[in-house]
C-alpha cells in the first residue's frame, strides 16, 4: 500500500520555485509594515478563499456571502443549504488560521478528521468526521459517467495515515510541493463520504501556513483554483486516469501548482499596491468632503464589489444606528454607494463616483505573466475529467 510519490522539480520547476518564494518574501516584508488596508484585504482573501473553494463543488457563493460567513452575520442572497456550507468551509477555515500559529499542534489523522466534522457538521447524514465504509465514485454530470474510482474503503485508514507520515518526515522538499502534494493524495484517496475536494484544498492550505509559506489568507490558491475550475479537473483527470493509480507521475499536477501559486501571488501583490492607491483616493475624498475616517473601510469593501449592510457598519464602526444612517446617506448622496432594496433588506454597493475612481486605480494594472505559458494548450487538449 502507497501513496503517490513526490516528483523531482526540474530546472524550470526549480526557478519558479524561486521566483514564487521571492514574491511570498516580499509580501512578507511590506506586510510587517502596519497599514489601514491590510484588515481588509485579508478579509477579501478568506472570503474569496471561501468562495473558490465552494464554487468547484457547485455551490453559486457571492464573495459578499462569503463574507458574511466571516462576520457571522446572516446571509445577503444564498440560499439556506448553500450558506450552511459555507459556514461549514468558514469553521474549518477558522481551524486552520488557528493551528497555523501554535507551535504545539500536530498534523495527524485526527486533525483531518476533526476539520472534515467542521465542515460538514452542519449535515449528520453526510457522516462528518468518518471515513466512507464503500466504494467511491466521481460522478461527471454533464456526460453521466463515473469518472474516477477511489482505492477500496478497506485500504483508506491506512492511505491516510500514510499520507499523514509522509507530512512529517524530513524537509528535503520544498514545502510548496510538499502542500501540493498532499492535496492530490487526499483527494484521490477520497476517505469521506462527502466533501473530499474541499478537505483536500484546506489541508493544503494548513500545510503551507504551518511550513511558513505565508498566512492562510495570503497563501492560498482556492480562489485561483474556483476560478480555473476545467483545468484543474482536467489536471486531476490526467494525474489520476480514472482511478487510484498512485505508481502515475504526478509532474504535471506539482506544475499545475505551482503555476497557480505563481499567479495567485502576482494577484496578491497588485491587489495591495492598488488597495494602497485607493486609500490614498478616498483619504482625498474625506478630507474635501469632510467625511469621518471610519467611512473609508465601507467604501474600500464596496469598491471590491461586496454589498454594504447598515447592521454590519454599525458593528465594525463602534456606532450608533442614526450615525450609520446619517453616514450612508452622505456617501449616497455624493455618488460613492448606491442603495438597493427597501427597509430590512436594504444594502448599498458601489456608486457611480466610487466606480469611476476605481476604475482610474486600475487603470495603472500591471498584467500578470504566466510561468508555464505551454500547460494551458497542454490541458485544453485534454478530454474533460473528474467533475
Amino acid at each position: 500500500m502507497t501513496i503517490f510519490s513526490t516528483p523531482e522539480p526540474d530546472l524550470e520547476d526549480l526557478r519558479i520555485l524561486e521566483q514564487i518564494h521571492a514574491f511570498r518574501l516580499e509580501l512578507a516584508d511590506v506586510m510587517r509594515v502596519p497599514r489601514r488596508w491590510a484588515g481588509g484585504l485579508r478579509r477579501s482573501m478568506l472570503a474569496r478563499a471561501i468562495q473558490g473553494s465552494n464554487s468547484i463543488e457547485g455551490y453559486e457563493v457571492r464573495v459578499d456571502d462569503a463574507v458574511a460567513a466571516l462576520d457571522d452575520e446572516e446571509a445577503l442572497s444564498a440560499d439556506e443549504q448553500t450558506f450552511a456550507e459555507i459556514r461549514g468551509y468558514r469553521q474549518a477555515l477558522g481551524y486552520v488560521l488557528a493551528m497555523a500559529g501554535d507551535a504545539d499542534f500536530a498534523l495527524d489523522v485526527a486533525a483531518v478528521r476533526a476539520m472534515h466534522f467542521m465542515m460538514l457538521s452542519h449535515d449528520l447524514s453526510k457522516s462528518p468526521g468518518s471515513y466512507r465504509q464503500r466504494e467511491i465514485y466521481v460522478h461527471d454530470e454533464k456526460t453521466g459517467e463515473n469518472v474516477y474510482e477511489g482505492p477500496p474503503a478497506e485500504d483508506v485508514p491506512g492511505l491516510v495515515e500514510e499520507l499523514m507520515t509522509d507530512l512529517s518526515g524530513d524537509g528535503q522538499v520544498d514545502n510548496l510541493v510538499r502542500a501540493a502534494m498532499a492535496h492530490l493524495n487526499l483527494v484521490m484517496i477520497h476517505p469521506f463520504r462527502d466533501g473530499n475536494g474541499r478537505m483536500a484544498r484546506a489541508l493544503q492550505t494548513l500545510v503551507l501556513s504551518k511550513c511558513g509559506i505565508g498566512e492562510p489568507a495570503f497563501s492560498s490558491i482556492e480562489e485561483w483554483l474556483g476560478s480555473n475550475t476545467e483545468d484543474y479537473y482536467r489536471v486531476l483527470a490526467l494525474t489520476g486516469a480514472g482511478s487510484w493509480q498512485p505508481t502515475r507521475s504526478a509532474d504535471l499536477w506539482v506544475k499545475f501548482n505551482l503555476r497557480a501559486h505563481h499567479i495567485q501571488a502576482q494577484t496578491v501583490a497588485r491587489r495591495y499596491r492598488e488597495a494602497g492607491r485607493l486609500w490614498s483616493a478616498f483619504d482625498e475624498l474625506v478630507e474635501e468632503f469632510h467625511l469621518p475616517e471610519r467611512v473609508a473601510d465601507e467604501l474600500f469593501d464596496a469598491s471590491l464589489g461586496f454589498r454594504i449592510r447598515r447592521s454590519t457598519y454599525v458593528r465594525r464602526a463602534g456606532i450608533e444606528q442614526r450615525t450609520a444612517t446619517r453616514d450612508l446617506a452622505r456617501l449616497t448622496e455624493l455618488g460613492l454607494l448606491q442603495p438597493v432594496g427597501e427597509t430590512k433588506g436594504r444594502h448599498y454597493v458601489m456608486g457611480p463616483e466610487l466606480a469611476a475612481l476605481r476604475k482610474k486605480v486600475l487603470e495603472a494594472r500591471t498584467p500578470v505573466v504566466d510561468p508555464y505559458p505551454r500547460m494551458r494548450q497542454l490541458l485544453a487538449a485534454a478530454q474533460m475529467p473528474l467533475g
